[in-house]
């Protein structure tokens, strides 16, 4: 998985420019923190890295890192952090956009993880979100 410190993230583009803002963002979720899309980092992170249906490279070098952070405690997670890496895929499926090659190992391998955490989560009580969510990353991978 691509480092939060590595320079590569200014290489990397989203929906407004230089994704050197991202890694700051993502180190917020490894406390898997009650979310808000309209509150940071969600808000940014969707609006980023998922706008308007589009993703971009550095949306496939923070699904890994939300994946990771999501393992920390399923249970706890909120729908946001299966929603957003379930919505990268489909958009990226439904787009057909290339993942960058130094980028395709880490989000492959962290993608195969989310039906196994949706699985884990699914022991708790589940609200609209999750079951919307569930739901997504069934029939996506059905394509």
């Amino acid at each position: 998985m691509l480092s939060l410190d590595s320079p590569r993230w200014e290489e990397l583009r989203h929906a407004f420019g230089p994704a050197s803002d991202i890694p700051d963002l993502l180190r917020q979720l490894y406390g898997v923190p009650p979310c808000d899309c309209e509150e940071e980092p969600w808000a940014t992170l969707w609006s980023s890295l998922a706008h308007q249906g589009g993703v971009y490279p550095a949306s496939f070098a923070a699904v890994p890192h939300v994946i990771a952070a999501l393992a920390i405690d399923p249970l706890k997670a909120d729908s946001n952090y299966f929603q957003f890496p379930a919505w990268v895929e489909c958009c990226r499926a439904r787009k057909n956009i290339s993942i960058p090659d130094d980028l395709i190992l880490t989000y492959k391998r962290a993608m195969s993880q989310l039906p196994q955490l949706v699985a884990d989560a699914s022991k708790r009580r589940c609200d609209d979100g999750f079951m919307q969510c569930s739901s997504r990353c069934h029939s996506c991978r059905e394509r």
